[in-house]
């Protein structure tokens, strides 16, 4: 085998381990500040704060009202974002993170500000993709999520099954019962249980991009396409949506639908999205545009300066580079 066709073997065997990995998550949503009720200042900006369920300030970030923030490179596990003014919070929500590869959590965050005694105030009226339980549910799902953070995913899955046979419109939860079913490799229940997700909210982002990187799994690349085409509809800003809708149409051998996507989730997350310019290097590799391959391969190095195959994409580098 010649060597400069290795990186491209190399591509295929990074593209399987990610279904494996379980962080490096981005976690984000708008911050949306309902002011008409308001008549004095108006803060400007807000602290976001994300906390481990330890109780560890993991990130902080400033956000404008009507902002956007960000975190990236989240593990499995559960968190709680706060929201300060001036060092004062102003609300406080409990989120669970949880996918067998790496994706994109949304929640968004709706405050209104009042005015109440020359104090303003913020409540906190709605957070995306959340659900209202009952109390029996929010336990049991509670459950299911601390055993799927211990690999308990037989029992994560006996719990979900009861929240979702009572209450088959929980979209959230039947989205993690799918990931449980994927996890274990049960893929027809897997995909059973992502297309019930989708039945109760056909634009939930992640029920779209798990079941799109499941039929990629399943070499379902027409409906894998399908899927991550319409994540990509409603969450453009998904990197995570765009490198699998990528990598999609790369199984499909359709190369120029594949790199604006891939260069896409590059722009969106560089780091994170590192590997997909292996999947752009394998392609151009094989169109025998060694030089375009080649400062792939050397754009992944920069960023990956650890990689462990690291020797052999400098020696394609330094026999291609123009």
């Amino acid at each position: 085998m010649k060597r400069n066709c290795l990186p491209t073997l190399l591509v295929f065997v990074l593209t399987a381990s990610l279904a494996a990995q379980s962080g490096g998550h981005t976690l984000f949503g708008d911050l949306k500040v309902v002011e008409s009720a308001a008549s004095g200042l108006k803060p400007i900006s807000f602290q976001v704060l994300l906390y481990a369920e330890s109780g560890n300030l993991l990130f902080r970030e400033t956000v404008p009202s009507n902002g956007r923030y960000r975190f990236l490179n989240i593990r499995d596990g559960r968190y709680e974002i706060v929201v300060e003014v001036e060092n004062v919070e102003v609300a406080r929500m409990r989120i669970y993170v949880s996918s067998p590869f790496k994706t994109d959590f949304r929640n968004d965050i709706e405050l209104q500000w009042h005015d109440d005694r020359g104090v303003s105030r913020a409540q906190v009226v709605s957070v995306a993709d959340n659900y209202n339980r009952s109390n029996r549910h929010a336990a049991l799902f509670r459950k299911a999520s601390q055993a799927s953070e211990n690999k308990r995913y037989e029992q994560a899955i006996f719990l979900l099954r009861q929240i979702v046979e009572t209450d088959p419109a929980d979209f959230p939860a039947w989205a993690e019962l799918g990931t449980a079913y994927f996890i274990l490799k049960n893929f027809d229940e897997s995909e059973k249980a992502y297309t019930s997700a989708l039945k109760n909210h056909s634009d939930y982002p992640l029920a779209l991009i798990s079941l799109g990187r499941l039929r990629i799994a399943r070499k379902n690349f027409a409906g894998a396409i399908e899927m991550l085409g319409q994540a990509v509809k409603v969450q453009p800003s998904s990197a995570q949506a765009n490198y699998f809708l990528g990598e999609a149409y790369l199984k499909v051998k359709l190369g120029s639908k594949a790199v604006p996507y891939l260069n896409e989730a590059i722009r969106l997350d560089p780091i994170g999205m590192a590997d997909a310019h292996l999947l752009l290097a394998a392609l151009y590799n094989a169109k025998d545009l060694k030089v375009k391959a080649a400062a792939e391969y050397e754009a992944f190095l920069k960023k990956r300066p650890d990689s462990p195959d690291k020797k052999m994409l400098q020696e394609y580098i330094a026999a291609n580079k123009k």
